[in-house]
């Protein structure tokens, strides 16, 4: 029996990036949202202005969004060290950002009918009230994104590399263009006479918001999927452990664990084996490799041919 700690042998299983004060600020911005919401939706059906109800809709998604964010900040802290996850809750904030940029694929498309609808059927605007109201939108909009920014960036470029918090902040930056175009399009209304400026803009918007989700799920669909990393890492790593002794590398796998660690199972053939911390020695500059599994298998067989000097 084993009578000596494994203490030395193992590690830890959080790969999560979680910006410290991301939920605390997500917080705050969930709830100026929701009551701009709602004043933004009441406008928007008692002065007549697609723009602005648009607006308000988009919000509605945002307020479901940054409640996404909140769940996912609070459950990948739950069960960071849960053995239930073989890699631990890395992929949590990242699952976040794929749901977050779902919904505001949703809510464009929701955006752009409803905008087609008021082109073939046009609706009398309360320009003045309109304006005000989303003058208002803009500057909450403006305000969550100072919010969500924060003063300072830790050492891990959150907004980089935290799927669920870049997601909050892109749905803060979608609300802002949506209040921005819908201002422009009241007041084009309201001085030039271009009503229908209101409608055109809800689409404009709409489809500005959707190019933004696609760019969100690319981000967060290749680490949910388990995608690798470039080939030219990979080639690296094999050059750098087939650079010593007659080390080839049979089969290697590398995938994200998390929005930004990496996981690696490398299978080596060799006539020379070594102890595993040399190998994982070799490779102690690939900084982005959080989890080393090594494979050794000693070539004795006559298949095995050492390579020509």
């Amino acid at each position: 029996m084993h009578i000596h700690s494994l203490n030395n042998w193992q590690h830890t299983h959080d790969f999560a990036v979680i910006h410290e004060q991301g939920e605390k600020r997500t917080k705050q911005v969930l709830i100026i949202t929701a009551v701009t919401m709602i004043v933004e939706i009441l406008a928007g059906i008692e002065y007549g202005s697609m723009a602005l109800l648009a607006d308000g809709w988009h919000m509605g998604t945002h307020v479901a969004a940054f409640m996404i964010t909140i769940f996912a900040y609070r459950y990948a802290d739950k069960h960071a060290n849960n053995p239930a996850f073989t890699f631990g809750t890395g992929k949590v904030s990242v699952l976040g950002g794929f749901a977050s940029a779902i919904a505001l694929s949703g809510v464009s498309l929701v955006m752009i009918i409803e905008s087609v609808r008021r082109i073939l059927e046009p609706q009398p605007i309360h320009f003045n009230e309109a304006i005000g109201v989303a003058a208002l939108g803009l500057f909450i909009n403006i305000l969550s994104a100072f919010i969500l920014q924060g003063r300072h960036s830790n050492k891990h470029d959150e907004h980089r590399h935290d799927h669920n918090l870049k997601a909050a902040y892109m749905h803060v930056l979608a609300d802002a263009l949506t209040s921005l175009l819908a201002i422009a399009a009241l007041v084009c209304g309201k001085y030039l006479g271009w009503n229908w400026l209101d409608p055109i803009i809800g689409i404009v918007g709409a489809a500005v918001i959707m190019r933004w989700s696609y760019t969100l799920l690319k981000e967060t669909s290749p680490i949910l999927l388990d995608g690798s990393i470039e080939g030219e890492y990979i080639s690296a790593i094999t050059e750098k452990i087939e650079s010593t002794m007659d080390n080839q590398v049979s089969d290697i796998h590398v995938w994200k664990v998390g929005p930004v660690h990496y996981s690696a199972i490398i299978s080596i053939v060799t006539h020379y084996p070594q102890k595993i911390e040399y190998y994982k020695n070799l490779l102690k500059d690939f900084k982005e490799l959080s989890h080393i599994t090594i494979e050794i298998n000693n070539c004795t067989s006559e298949l095995c041919v050492i390579p020509e000097e």
